[in-house]
């Protein structure tokens, strides 16, 4: 690298105040306002190669207390997260397609993440052509000022991960803990803009498309990890969707109540869960791509309730058209703490157990669920899941198996269901119709699985980039 020239300034975004520049020099010093809790953004100008005609811009963020005010990030600009950044309340960040952002590394309170708190929008609209990039500040991923339209890209391996922390969406829609707002995990409970949670069930966070975020999920204490992408309390009237969450130490997405809605999702390589949701999670999704590595745990751990575990309303989420790729000794899913949902025109393959539904003396269960229909498994294949044709069980809280639920509608594939692990497209018993859930949000198609012959995910996500997904 030959740095020719760096510059500092110091802008902070006070609640009354736009963007200004408070210093500029060229000694790298940043000044700042005593007594301010505005942003510091720092920003370093690089002429790289041995010609020096690459300009690389990097723009370090970090917050003081007023949140990353109303504005636009670029891409024609690198933005490294420097700690906690949040969004707040009343603030739009709006981030160009193709703009890559970076998180520094650091445990505890000093992880990186970026935070949207309730009351604040973030409008992060990529392309496929130009997807908005989260990663670490060791990926050597970037974008040249002077050619914003060619991605200069050394990608990872799908095994590092925990490198920063995650994104954070927190919203006003409804949980079924009390007192029915709660502190995200990962943000101090002193910290209020870290809420979410309320009764605005078609509340507005913005729009996430075409995002990808990797190689996150840095340890926060206590073994606690950030997940890839948490929406807490996120409402309907959020748009999310070609969202890809790969390599994270912890779950790849986690919903906490609300009624967050994605379709086409990509989860893969990471150190826990595939998909958890909690706190009464009411969306929906379709589309949705799982794969889980050697370190995976579930395709999907979902949790009714917390405090109390039996608080209404009920988890019921209604899922179409995912394919779960297990490890080979991982299980496909669990739910239990009265949670209920529906997964219909699924694939589940290579799981080393399959479907287990809580039963609990108690009666605060998932099996109470299925017994009053708030629980279904409908029109799906299962392929070398561990079970022969008894693949949804209910235990107990051991997971002791007690019975085996009917499979129903559901079926054990006679064939491989899609072409192969790596180019999942629909063939044999997956391409032989699908029954579709009611209501707008859902896409009407012909097959199961997340697939058909089109593979959505092409070009644009990590996992196609790397060769992993075809």
């Amino acid at each position: 690298m030959k740095n020719l020239i760096k510059m500092s300034l110091y802008a902070g975004f006070m609640a009354s105040v736009a963007f200004g520049t408070v210093s500029c020099s060229e000694d790298d010093s940043t000044t700042t306002n005593p007594g301010s809790k505005g942003t510091i953004y720092t920003e370093t100008v690089s002429y790289l190669g041995e010609d020096s005609t690459k300009k690389l811009v990097q723009v370090e963020v970090k917050d003081l207390g007023e949140g990353t005010g109303t504005v636009t990030w670029t891409k024609d600009k690198v933005y490294i997260l420097s700690g906690r950044v949040f969004v707040n309340e009343g603030q739009t960040l709006t981030i160009e397609p193709g703009t890559i952002i970076k998180g520094q590394g650091g445990q505890g309170d000093n992880a990186s993440a970026l935070i949207v708190a309730r009351g604040a929008k973030i409008m992060a609209e990529g392309t496929k052509a130009e997807p908005i990039i989260f990663t670490s500040v060791n990926d050597n991923t970037v974008r040249y000022a002077d050619d914003v339209n060619t991605l200069q890209s050394e990608l990872l391996s799908q095994d590092l991960r925990g490198l920063w922390g995650g994104l954070i969406v927190l919203g006003k829609a409804q949980l079924n803990s009390a007192p029915g707002e709660t502190a995200i995990e990962g943000i101090p409970t002193s910290e209020s803009r870290g809420l979410y949670g309320g009764t605005d069930d078609a509340d507005n966070s913005g729009s996430l498309k075409y995002i990808s975020i990797r190689h996150g999920g840095t340890n926060i204490g206590a073994d606690n990890e950030i997940n890839g992408l948490t929406l807490g309390g996120v409402g309907s009237g959020t748009t999310i969707e070609n969202i890809e969450v790969v390599a994270n130490a912890d779950d790849g997405v986690e919903f906490f109540g609300g009624t967050a809605q994605i379709k086409h999702l990509v989860v893969a390589y990471c150190g826990d869960d595939a998909i958890d949701y909690d706190e009464g999670y009411r969306g929906n999704g379709q589309f949705w791509l799982a794969v889980l590595d050697s370190d995976g745990d579930h395709g999907g751990e979902h949790d009714g309730g917390t405090t109390p575990e039996d608080g209404s309303p009920y988890a019921h989420p209604i899922i179409s058209n995912v394919t779960y790729i297990g490890n080979g000794s991982s299980r496909t899913m669990i739910l239990r703490d009265n949670a209920g949902g529906e997964y219909h025109n699924s694939v589940f393959y290579n799981f080393g157990k399959g479907i287990d539904v809580e039963d609990l003396d108690s009666g605060e269960d998932s099996k109470a669920r299925y017994d009053a229909g708030d629980l279904k498994f409908e029109n799906n294949l299962f392929f070398e899941v561990e079970g022969g044709t008894n693949l949804i069980s209910v235990v107990d809280k051991d997971k002791a198996v007690q019975s085996e639920l009917d499979l129903g509608s559901n079926a054990v594939a006679s064939a491989m269901p899609f072409t192969s692990a790596e180019s999942p497209m629909a063939s044999g018993d997956a391409a032989s119709g699908a029954v579709m859930p009611s209501g707008s949000f859902f896409t009407s198609v012909d097959y199961k699985g997340a697939f058909g012959s089109d593979n959505w995910a092409a070009d644009w996500t990590y996992m196609s980039q790397k060769g992993l997904l075809k």
